[in-house]
């Protein structure tokens, strides 16, 4: 008999919607392990889909396809309200029946809130889905950069392991972001900055918008995380940020077509003028987080060609972990950084490793 693990998606973007493409994909597989997953609720920006009776009832897989087109042609949710038996609720109702839920299958079947939006508005539904007793997966990390500590990220159990060991980390250096990864691996060929954040936005590694990664928001997000892990009580203004482009070429001032057509031709003279002089020390730039001791920054280093973020090619993502144990030869943890099926094959198994926590 297969034990169920009830959730609803909330954020139905690239990661949201490879999820639902992985879940149903993975139908067989998960049988044979003895799980089924029942997805009992789909929500976007504008809508909540929930089944009828979320207690006996879950959207079935053919719905959850219908979701991925329907999604990514750029529709809401509540166009779907014809099809099938579910019940359709706006946005400013859907906190609360996702609530309601949460209370009704949290102390029996259990549930999983499953945050693959990019908000921060989904923080209070999280909190109070905690408190009923119900367990929370996350891609999104604007929740665990605000007042919440939480621990989403691949390199979390590594590091429990280490701390929980007694062995003390003292420092951490990583490159967290797989589009900045690649983009500073290029630079190293000779290439242009406005030539590879270009081919990184073809290539569907950068957001829409390329400023939401090159200003390194991202990589702060993370380290935060990681900072709050080994017991740093900070906040993100509390962290040094290196953005690869002005003030005068942020989104409220230029827009996106300026900067990828003018705007982007202008970082091109530093960026090459710092490549080729780390490189004349025999190093490379990295754009990586350093956290030690009391404080935690976000920018680019020169490092050493041959240590593991020297190596580090195309959108991987490297960290090294310096302890006790660890202290001439860090521990390096490394995998693919960028890619909505990469982070959605992430919370998949995230969820799967939940199981125990069901009955």
């Amino acid at each position: 008999m297969s034990k169920n693990i009830s959730l609803i998606l909330m954020g139905c973007g690239g990661v949201g919607r490879q999820l639902l493409q992985h879940i149903v994909s993975c139908r067989s597989l998960h049988a044979k392990q003895g799980i089924h997953l029942r997805v009992v609720g789909v929500s976007d920006s504008k809508s909540l889909l929930v089944a009828s009776d979320a207690f006996t009832m879950e959207l079935p897989d053919d719905f959850l396809l219908e979701v991925c087109r329907a999604k990514s042609n750029g529709a809401s949710l509540s166009t779907l309200s014809g099809y099938g038996e579910f019940q359709v609720f706006t946005n400013s109702e859907s906190t609360k029946k996702i609530v309601d839920v949460a209370a009704f299958l949290g102390k029996s079947t259990g549930l999983a809130l499953v945050d693959c939006s990019a908000s921060s508005d989904t923080i209070p539904v999280l909190t109070q889905a905690v408190d009923l007793d119900c367990c929370v997966v996350m891609a999104n990390k604007k929740p665990l950069t605000s007042t919440m500590v939480g621990a989403g990220l691949p390199v979390i159990a590594s590091l429990n392991r280490i701390l929980s060991s007694g062995d003390p980390v003292h420092r951490i250096i990583g490159s967290l972001s797989g589009t900045l990864g690649y983009v500073m691996s290029e630079l190293e060929g000779g290439k242009l900055l406005s030539q590879v954040v270009r081919s990184a936005k073809n290539l569907g590694y950068t957001e829409p918008d390329p400023r939401d990664d090159l200003s390194g928001m991202d990589v702060a997000r993370k380290a935060l995380i990681l900072a709050r892990l080994l017991g740093q009580r900070i906040n993100l203004d509390a962290i040094k940020i290196e953005s690869l482009y002005p003030e005068e070429m942020a989104p409220s001032v230029m827009s996106i077509e300026d900067f990828l057509g003018s705007g982007l031709l202008l970082l091109d003279k530093n960026i090459q003028e710092r490549v080729s002089k780390a490189s004349l020390d025999g190093k490379v730039l990295r754009y990586v987080c350093v956290i030690e001791d009391s404080s935690c920054e976000v920018g680019i280093q020169e490092l050493p060609k041959d240590s593991a973020l020297g190596r580090l090619r195309g959108s991987d993502n490297v960290l090294e972990v310096y302890s006790r144990c660890y202290k001439d030869q860090p521990l390096v943890i490394q995998g693919a950084g960028a890619g909505n099926d990469t982070t959605a094959a992430g919370v998949l198994a995230d969820i799967v490793d939940i199981q125990d926590l069901f009955p």
